[in-house]
């Protein structure tokens, strides 16, 4: 599978992209932020139409604006209202997905945009291995000076506050990660099932871990391992790689369910 060039560019994007999908989903189980990241996914989607419609020539650029735009205002809201946070990201997540299928579907165009749908991984190209590199190093260096102030604020929020934490700040610069990434990856993994790669390496991290540190390595070490398992697996049956790789993570987080008990004694 080596000889061909779109192989060894997935692989290559498989080392990049997930260790962020392992880190990340360690905020979005601890701080219950699932219904979140999906809604992240939606609003991509309505950039892709957005982006199409206004013709800015570049369907990567329409992601990324609208979703760190879409990120930021849900998070700024979420704050402000006294509404349910699950409430507002509802009202949120359902908009933009009404909006981008509208969008997508005037003029009979969809078609035009269903593959954003499953994604499709072996369609990396060397440009695109570029920009994942570029949000590699950005996510991590922005998580290494976050992280200690994401765990405080996770914890407790009135207890960051009283350190000098300004929580709304960090719960937006986290949430712009998410959106960079999300983003990226939408064209490669799929819009319906993105979602599960910031859920399940963590999920299944905190099955048998009792420590910060092994839970983040362990998150990082199960969403890699997915990644190259379901992309050599979907090779090999030529099913869909970003579905194959979350059936991977989902084996991998049953059988760490079922390894819970003893890891709890």
């Amino acid at each position: 599978m080596f000889e061909f060039e779109f192989m060894r560019n997935a692989f290559a994007a498989i080392f990049l992209v997930t260790p962020l999908f392992g880190i990340l989903s360690t905020m979005v189980v601890s701080n219950r932020m699932a219904f979140f990241s999906d809604s992240l996914g939606h609003g991509a989607f309505t950039g892709i139409a957005i982006g199409a419609l206004i013709g800015v020539g570049s369907e990567i650029f329409g992601l990324l604006t609208f979703s760190i735009i879409f990120a930021l205002l849900i998070t700024y809201i979420k704050n402000k209202t006294h509404s349910g946070a699950d409430t507002v990201i509802g009202v949120f997540s359902s908009t933009a997905i009404a909006l981008g299928l509208m969008l997508m579907s005037a003029g009979g165009q969809f078609n035009k945009f269903s593959r954003f749908l499953i994604g499709d991984l072996l369609s990396i190209s060397q440009s695109d291995l570029i920009l994942l590199t570029a949000v590699f190093c950005a996510v991590m260096i922005g998580w290494i000076f976050l992280f200690n102030r994401l765990l405080i604020s996770s914890v407790n929020k009135t207890l960051a506050r009283s350190r000098g934490i300004n929580t709304q700040l960090v719960e937006s610069i986290f949430a712009v990660m998410l959106a960079l990434v999300v983003a990226l990856s939408i064209q490669w993994v799929g819009i319906l099932i993105i979602n599960a790669l910031l859920v399940l390496p963590a999920a299944a991290a905190r099955n048998i871990s009792h420590s910060v540190k092994p839970y983040h390595f362990l998150s990082v070490a199960i969403a890699l391992i997915s990644g190259l398992i379901g992309l050599v697996l979907a090779y090999e049956i030529n099913a869909a790689a970003g579905a194959t790789i979350v059936v991977c993570a989902a084996a991998i987080y049953f059988f760490t369910l079922i390894l819970k008990p003893k890891f709890a004694n």
